[in-house]
């Protein structure tokens, strides 16, 4: 087999599996979406109101 029958038959493959793969409805997508958005939102102000607590703490007592 030359590489170009390869390729040729590795693409085949794959449009056989991707028949087979059990998709997610429309609605769903955009409901994991949302809560992975929802969920990255509260982390990163949790976070960022860590290191502005901690960010004045250093400043009141090792800065000053």
């Amino acid at each position: 087999m030359t590489i170009i029958q390869k390729i040729k038959e590795f693409f085949k493959e794959v449009l056989v599996e991707m028949k087979r793969v059990s998709w997610l409805s429309n609605k769903d997508v955009w409901r994991y979406t949302a809560i992975v958005l929802g969920i990255t939102i509260i982390v990163s102000a949790f976070l960022g109101g860590l290191d502005f607590i901690f960010s004045d703490i250093i400043k009141i007592f090792i800065i000053k």
